[in-house]
């Protein structure tokens, strides 16, 4: 049965006739006739005795209409409901970010505070997740993205900075080289705790001297800030650090690489509402996020 045809016979008894139908459905005249004489032949009875007064239902378009208008009511209540949700923007997020980006959760916050009925399910890792299989509907990605059956929508570039605290420049100097690196007690940031850390500075590769090996960079913030290691950092984490004189950036002449953040999410057809206004947002937001990340 043809769903359409049975809503707009509906329509056609609410308004009382078949010109009146017509105008309720916004639609032509002779389009509504022909799909109403198209549902009786389909169903192979007649449902309607048309006349110059209008369009009264026989006994078989009675039975049809007092069980039809109750299901097209229904999916009417269903399809609104949906529609206020979409426009209430209420319902699950869910989101992958990389460990310590805090700049990142100022952005939720206040995402939140403009979304209050948004649930938000954060799911922080410095693994690569699989967006379709852990549920994710966009990711927060450092480096470059190579799946191709994702979008990526570039957020900004940036790079991680070499610093120690004047306390351990006083103790050993202010090195004047990358190869000056391997005479100093360095912290590494590394996802495995066998793997051997190299620094690309400025194209010099210098193996640091590693007293400490973590992949968390806030440890490394912490034991910089004591004095006990050169190590590098997001620019977000030493920024404030280094305009208070905490810590010392070391041989800005030998920059550490370029690194891209992308927001990664599948590829769908019909994308939801809250995930575009949500990646609108972080768009909206991104001037607060690159002065963040700027040392």
């Amino acid at each position: 049965m043809d769903l359409n045809a049975v809503r707009m016979f509906v329509a056609v008894v609410q308004a009382g006739s078949l010109s009146a139908g017509a105008a309720r459905l916004d639609i032509p005249l002779p389009t509504l006739s022909r799909r109403i004489r198209d549902l009786e032949r389909q169903l192979k009875v007649q449902l309607l005795e048309r006349s110059a007064r209008g369009a009264k239902l026989t006994d078989a378009g009675a039975r049809l209409h007092e069980r039809a208008v109750q299901g097209i009511e229904q999916l009417l209540e269903a399809e609104q409901v949906v529609v206020n949700d979409q426009m209430q923007l209420k319902g699950r997020l869910r989101l992958s970010l990389p460990q310590t980006f805090e700049p990142w959760w100022e952005l939720l916050a206040a995402f939140q505070q403009r979304y209050p009925d948004i649930q938000i399910h954060l799911y922080s890792t410095e693994r690569r997740v699989d967006l379709v299989e852990d549920g994710i509907d966009v990711a927060l990605r450092v480096g470059a993205i190579v799946h191709e059956a994702m979008v990526a929508r570039r957020v900004l570039s940036f790079r991680n900075v070499l610093v120690a605290s004047s306390r351990l420049v006083k103790r050993f100097g202010l090195p004047k080289h990358p190869d000056a690196l391997r005479h100093l007690p360095c912290g590494v940031w590394a996802s495995r705790i066998d793997t051997q850390v190299r620094w690309d500075l400025g194209g010099k590769m210098v193996e640091p001297n590693a007293v400490l090996s973590t992949n968390d960079y806030h440890h490394l913030c912490t034991r910089a800030l004591r004095g006990d290691v050169v190590t590098e950092l997001p620019p977000f984490l030493a920024a404030a650090a280094i305009r208070e004189k905490r810590l010392i950036r070391l041989l800005p002449q030998h920059p550490l690489p370029e690194w891209s953040l992308n927001l990664l999410y599948p590829q769908h057809r019909h994308q939801s509402t809250i995930v575009r206004t949500y990646l609108d947002f972080c768009q909206g937001y991104l001037p607060k996020i690159v002065q963040a990340c700027t040392v």
